[in-house]
């Protein structure tokens, strides 16, 4: 069973030993949603089905007449992309073809950045056997592996049973709990320096970043082949980050909870365990005036 990363080698493998198994390819553009599903379409791993980072992975705010929006009401948390519930992502799996006794496999060609959302998602199901492949598509055609192209027809549907989670879910409440006890909280945000700093915000009304908060790009957590750093190389990074604090006090958080993933990744891979993540993340954080702001570095 491959819990964190998959080599193309190892996946390539994996196909051919007729274990029970599926590939999902998240590709997406956060300023073109169309163009990861049109790039799925045109070039992609063999069988692999696509998941949409606003449709499937997430439970897009309810637009009123008025043009005003609101989460639903089983959502299971706020923000620019706000998690399903549990059950709802489900029954998507059910609907992909997914059952509990295969293994997933999840890419993008983002270093990650997308897939790592659906990774921790079907950790969150209770499902611990996924793994990201390492360097994404471009690891798997450097690798010799074959591609496709079009449409993938559907299984059939099959049930995915929730288990118990294996993904810790913090939500807004806690996270305003956390700043009146910051021994034990160490909020980690993923977005790039000039976005955590105030200094420009492309996505969200309010610049800034939450009191306290540390700071630590996801890009940093990828070499230059597009692969994960070494564990040892990240383990001294984020222990340098912390700089003391326990690691189990830490809440990874982004934009919008998807980009934070890889640094939770990361963080596993360093051996120093399996943070929370904060779906909401920044979006839903200022999305109320009341909470404080903070900016600079």
């Amino acid at each position: 069973m491959q819990t964190l990363l998959i080599t193309a080698a190892e996946l390539q493998q994996l196909r051919a030993s007729g274990a029970r198994h599926m590939v999902f390819d998240c590709s997406f553009d956060l300023m073109n949603p169309a163009v990861g599903e049109e790039a799925w379409r045109q070039a992609h791993i063999p069988g692999a089905r696509y998941a949409h980072l606003d449709r499937d992975l997430s439970d897009m705010p309810v637009v009123e007449p008025d043009g005003s929006q609101h989460p639903h009401r089983d959502a299971a948390s706020g923000g620019r992309h706000p998690l399903p519930s549990r059950e709802k992502f489900a029954m998507w799996l059910c609907k992909m073809g997914f059952a509990n006794d295969m293994q997933a496999v999840v890419y993008d060609r983002s270093n990650g950045t997308y897939c790592g959302r659906l990774w921790w998602m079907l950790k969150w199901a209770g499902h611990e056997a996924v793994a990201v492949l390492d360097g994404g598509l471009r690891a798997w055609q450097e690798a010799g592996g074959e591609l496709a192209a079009g449409e993938e027809p559907l299984p059939f549907q099959s049930n995915f049973a929730l288990q118990a989670p294996l993904a810790r879910l913090a939500r807004v409440q806690d996270v305003e709990a956390g700043l009146a006890q910051p021994q034990g909280q160490t909020l980690v945000d993923a977005r790039a320096a000039p976005r955590f700093r105030g200094e420009v915000e492309p996505l969200d009304p309010v610049a800034g970043h939450i009191p306290g908060a540390l700071n630590r790009p996801g890009s940093e957590n990828i070499g230059p082949d597009g692969r994960f750093k070494p564990a040892a190389q990240l383990r001294a990074e984020f222990e340098a980050l912390l700089a003391g604090r326990d690691a189990a006090s830490v809440v990874h958080q982004c934009g919008s909870g998807v980009s934070a993933v890889p640094n939770l990744i990361a963080m596993e891979l360093a051996g120093l365990g399996r943070a929370a993540l904060f779906a909401g993340s920044w979006s839903e954080w200022c999305s109320d005036p009341s909470r404080p702001v903070a900016r600079g570095g």
